[in-house]
């Protein structure tokens, strides 16, 4: 009996991490903490399909010889859903931002100039959810109009 109850019990342990494929639940996930650099832009594709690309400016410090560097880096995030469109189109330049993104990573065309965008290794940026952690300080003009 005992036999059987832990065969039983390192059974089910086994499966708990399975080596069959789950395709749906594989993911690629960025989260970034930055500023936007522009305000969100309304983009077409060739489909005539509207979607919103925006910046996120992140910055990252690297240690040197003369002591530590920052640097930014650029992180241009596409989204294709209506009801967060509606919503990116509010946001404005210098905003303070929480997103999160799926990623894909594309590799170069073996045939096309190396450079060109086809020819090199291209990240994807797919908008998944934003948050404004602090709102832009306010333009002179605004604060006069206010």
């Amino acid at each position: 009996m005992l036999a059987f109850t832990r065969n039983a019990a390192l059974r089910a342990s086994s499966r708990a991490f399975s080596t069959t494929a789950s395709r749906s639940a594989d993911m690629a996930k960025l989260l970034l903490i930055g500023r936007l650099g522009k305000d969100p832009e309304v983009r077409y594709t060739k489909n005539d399909k509207e979607y919103i690309a925006y910046t996120v400016a992140t910055t990252n410090t690297t240690p040197t010889a003369e002591g530590v560097q920052p640097t930014t880096t650029w992180h241009h995030v596409l989204s294709f859903n209506p009801a967060s469109n509606n919503y990116l189109r509010t946001l404005k330049r210098g905003s303070l931002v929480y997103a999160e993104a799926n990623f894909e990573l594309r590799q170069p065309d073996p045939n096309a100039d190396p450079d060109t965008p086809e020819g090199q290794r291209q990240l994807f940026l797919r908008h998944e959810h934003i948050r404004v952690l602090r709102s832009p300080p306010k333009d002179k003009e605004e604060q006069d109009a206010d």
